[in-house]
């Protein structure tokens, strides 16, 4: 008796192209969205800790600057071999161990006692930290379908809003209740490890992913149930086809290819922008509380305006999801680049507590909706076979910059003050702006299944 047929790689794409969005697609937004926010309220958490800590353990700038230094030299190392895990070994199961490591890694920085010990473990944290961000973003967009795909993805990204704004509130509650307040902050931090576990047996694989692996079965499976959720009557299969080559099968071969006549233009401008953009990003947002401080706000007040500041986000995703499908991804991104540049350059230069707050509102607003733009286009640059490679490198070479900005920021305020800090970070935003235009815009296209 012949087996029945199983569908090709091209109509599976398709199916997941043509539906609906339906309560299976919230979960898998949501799902990942959570782990999002988790990992944000994180990033956002040491900010705060770090000024806690400089006055508590006597911390100099350079001290701390290592300690948020050394977290993005682990998340530099671990979205480059996150997404090479994720284009080997599945989308789902590498997004659950990441959110594993970075939460035990984290609750145990609740009990350190020295600056050494710390330092391991926020390398830890940024190892699990940075494989989970690129993975996540590519294991939506391959669910999403082609229509809707840049929303969904800058909804995403949405959640790093809510986990940043998490962070705040910690920071403004938490960690100015007590001298132990920090300690309660990162065990807080340790929520991921238990989120894991919902992540590895509540959410499916990648279709996308199974299909380029040649478990066409398995991917039928999974898209068939959507479709029943969404009420969508399927076509039977015609005929068997064998899973088609795909572009890279192995880790060297996808990352030769990266820069293969095809993609190297996309990828130079690419990790230019991921490499602004995190310089600036980082740079501004994790010293912002400190710098209010130095500013001679006392640490309570400093965090209210951060939190206030950290509110802006939201609007700003909002505003990016809805224009990324009118505008397109490049024109979004760019846009939203220029926005924070000015906005950097009126922070840098506002004294008076009125314009500090608009300003710094503005400059999350246009910032955070960057971020969203970004996210949305860099998983669509590259097709199935080298995506999880191709945005986990651009996050990784982006977080190079993003180990440097915290080093770089006490030498820019002994240079030439905020002003001349901020004058910077509004270049780089620039250069982002410029970079971007090199990107492909695949908006409303099918994902390449190459």
């Amino acid at each position: 008796m012949a087996s029945p047929a199983l569908p090709s790689r091209e109509s599976l794409a398709g199916r997941l192209d043509d539906l609906p969005f339906t309560r299976r697609h919230l979960r898998v937004l949501t799902g990942s969205g959570v782990g999002w926010a988790l990992d944000a309220m994180d990033v956002g958490l040491i900010s705060f800790i770090l000024a806690a800590l400089t006055a508590q353990w006597g911390l100099t700038k350079t001290d701390a600057g290592w300690i948020a230094s050394v977290g993005f030299l682990g998340m530099a190392l671990g979205a480059t071999l996150g997404g090479l895990l994720a284009d080997r070994l599945g989308r789902r199961q590498v997004f659950a161990l990441t959110l594993l490591v970075y939460g035990i890694a984290t609750g145990a920085s609740a009990l350190v006692s020295g600056l050494a010990a710390l330092l391991v473990l926020r390398f830890l944290v940024g190892l699990g930290l940075g494989a989970e961000l690129p993975v996540a973003s590519t294991y939506v967009s391959e669910f999403a379908p082609a229509r809707m795909r840049g929303r969904l993805i800058v909804l995403l990204e949405a959640f790093w809003a809510l986990g940043w704004t998490a962070a705040a509130v910690i920071g403004y509650v938490v960690i100015p209740a007590s001298d132990d307040g920090w300690r309660w902050a990162f065990a807080l931090g340790a929520i991921p490890a238990v989120y894991a576990l919902i992540v590895r047996w509540g959410l499916p694989e990648s279709p996308r992913w199974l299909a380029s692996r040649g478990r066409i079965a398995e991917a039928d499976r999974i898209v068939s149930t959507f479709e029943l959720d969404a009420g969508v009557e399927r076509t039977p299969p015609i005929r068997r086809e064998p899973a088609s080559r795909s572009l890279a099968q192995t880790s060297g071969a996808r990352l030769t290819a990266l820069w293969s006549t095809e993609f190297r233009v996309r990828t130079l401008c690419l990790w230019a922008v991921w490499l602004c953009v995190n310089f600036s990003y980082y740079g501004a947002f994790i010293w912002i509380p400190s710098i209010l401080v130095d500013a001679g706000f006392d640490l309570v007040r400093s965090f209210g305006f951060t939190l206030i500041i950290t509110l802006a986000q939201l609007p700003g995703y909002a505003v990016a999801a809805w224009l990324i499908e009118v505008w397109g991804r490049r024109v979004t991104l760019s846009v939203f680049l220029v926005g924070s540049a000015v906005s950097a350059v009126l922070f840098g230069t506002s004294a008076a507590e009125a314009a500090i707050i608009a300003s710094g509102m503005a400059l999350s607003f246009f910032n955070l909706g960057a971020w969203g733009a970004l996210y949305a286009v860099t998983p669509e640059v590259y097709p199935t076979s080298l995506r999880g490679t191709g945005a986990g490198w651009a996050a990784g070479v982006g977080r190079i910059a993003s180990i440097l900005a915290p080093l770089a920021v006490p030498v820019l305020l002994v240079a030439g003050g905020v002003p001349m800090l901020f004058i910077v970070f509004a270049a780089c935003f620039v250069a982002a702006a410029v970079a971007a235009w090199g990107l492909v815009d695949r908006g409303g296209a099918a994902l390449d299944d190459r």
